[in-house]
């Protein structure tokens, strides 16, 4: 403790956790409000990231709050079950989060393909920048992605030709999205810790309220312990309904992926502790229980809020927990300075967000790793939108493990006519169903009356319908005069994965 503060460590996380604060306040509001939550939902969900998860997490550096990547799932969890199913499916969530990480099975969730993950940001981000260009008119967000891009037009006229308060919160949130744009290329090197948002917020807010101008405002209880919603037994009864436990399952499983990925990039980020992924998921595991008992959001580690803490020059796992003591803080002392925020303020900070998470650059970098790499995104991102998220995930899944099953499959046929009547085929790789036509119609090429050699020593496996197929052949190539040779003991072993015997045993 005492070369703590001998070298300078203290100074560094202090700063780092008001950088920290200053990012995170407006973005747990916008983030409840863009989930269909109030904002203080979003507040206690910060503060128990902050806080708790920061003095048990596997990752000193990455800070844990409420994430635009789950606010689509919420929003759409709300809008079916309501408010209150929210904490028991954050509660299940919590619960499976925590025994995996009993179970050592944080490095599992980092299987999730690279491709899959950044489709599903992208996808999200689409998502969220459909839903809140329409809180930046002050209207009702739609419940799918393709509905709320449809029904743009008429917003965007009824906010312009209405008599409401569409036109001016659409200059609000756009004078919120010109801050931020203008701050990101022309700031000061000096300053390049001090966050555009919250320049953004604080100008368009002194406008707002010195201006007089008749927007929709963030409604924060003046007492946050009035937020807090406790389990009764209509709540209990919600932990064993299957649908609300397979959207905990779900959320847990988007969550954690998020989360672990986030936390590998903030481990390039800096030189210091290497984050445990096992006790980070444990930890996310505790932080979501507890936001789940008290009716709050869910919580995964956020990429955008870790960088800043990096990025201030934060030294241990203090800097996070402090962070979530100024947003209690705030929250509890400064209530009615944080009802003055215009509700299309942060819905600007939202868009802004949105666009960054889609990057559609990201296709140029998976396409290093070949074409298809590039075509999992691609085909995740279109499917969450076109979808929802869970589905799109799923389908995205499909594509990665369609990609996998292509490239394990790969198999070359080599052709040689040793005489006239004799032809050998040399098969090199993985014969399986995804190779069978290919195969199909290199033995409708026979001739009749030869005899086909199969040299399988190099063939490292083969499936039960390539088996199928050349067992099929042989019966017909009989009737034809033709004869298959082949080392059927030797190919079976291949089929069933057993491990090759010498030749000589194998024809023996």
């Amino acid at each position: 403790m005492k070369d703590y503060f001998a070298k300078g460590l203290f100074g560094r996380d202090l700063l780092g956790s008001v950088v920290v604060f200053l990012v995170a306040l407006p973005l747990c509001m916008g983030v409840a409000i863009a989930s269909g939550m109030p904002p203080a939902a979003g507040l206690i969900t910060g503060i128990v990231g902050g806080i708790l998860v920061g003095a048990i997490a596997g990752s000193p550096l990455q800070v844990s709050g409420p994430a635009a990547g789950l606010a689509v799932l919420v929003f759409e969890l709300v809008r079916q079950h309501g408010a209150e199913a929210l904490g028991p499916v954050i509660v299940i969530a919590g619960v499976i989060q925590f025994i995996a990480g009993l179970c050592r099975a944080g490095v599992w969730f980092r299987m999730v393909a690279p491709a899959v993950v950044a489709g599903m940001l992208s996808g999200i981000g689409i998502l969220i920048v459909a839903s809140q260009l329409h809180v930046l008119m002050d209207a009702e967000p739609l419940a799918r992605g393709l509905e709320n891009f449809a029904a743009l037009p008429g917003a965007l006229w009824e906010a312009v030709t209405g008599e409401g308060t569409g036109v001016a919160a659409l200059a609000v949130g756009l004078a919120t999205i010109g801050i931020m744009l203008a701050w990101d290329k022309l700031r000061p090197a000096k300053l390049k810790f001090l966050p555009g948002a919250l320049l953004a917020v604080v100008g368009v807010t002194a406008a707002v309220q010195f201006g007089g101008i008749a927007v929709n405002l963030v409604d924060v209880p003046s007492n946050l312990l009035s937020a807090i919603h406790l389990p009764d037994a209509e709540w209990l009864g919600m932990l064993i309904d299957p649908t609300l436990v397979l959207a905990g399952v779900t959320f847990a499983f988007i969550a954690s992926a998020e989360t672990l990925l986030s936390a590998a990039a903030v481990d390039r980020m800096h030189d210091g502790v290497r984050t445990n992924f096992n006790r980070e998921l444990g930890a996310q595991g505790v932080g979501n229980f507890v936001c789940g008992l008290l009716g709050a959001l869910p919580m995964t580690g956020v990429i955008v809020r870790s960088a800043a803490n990096v990025q201030a020059g934060s030294a241990t796992r203090l800097a996070t927990m402090l962070h979530g003591s100024w947003l209690l803080v705030f929250a509890m002392l400064l209530p009615w300075l944080m009802r003055m925020t215009p509700v299309a303020c942060l819905a600007g900070i939202l868009v802004y967000t949105g666009v960054k998470m889609v990057n559609l650059g990201q296709i140029r970098t998976l396409a290093q790793y070949g074409r298809g790499t590039a075509v999992v995104y691609v085909v995740t991102m279109l499917a969450i939108v076109a979808t929802d998220l869970l589905t799109g995930v799923v389908i995205g899944f499909a594509a990665s493990l369609f990609r996998l099953a292509l490239l394990s499959s790969r198999l070359d046929i080599g052709v040689k006519q040793s005489a006239e009547n004799e032809v050998a085929l040399d098969l090199q790789g993985s014969a399986t169903f995804l190779k069978v036509p290919a195969m199909a119609r290199t033995l409708e090429q026979i001739p009749p009356g030869t005899q086909l050699t199969l040299n399988i020593d190099r063939l490292q496996h083969v499936d039960q319908a390539y088996l199928e197929l050349l067992k099929e052949w042989a019966r017909g190539a009989k009737a034809k005069g033709s004869e298959l040779v082949v080392d059927w003991h030797l190919l079976q072993q291949r089929c069933e994965g057993a491990r090759p015997q010498p030749r000589e045993a194998a024809l023996a």
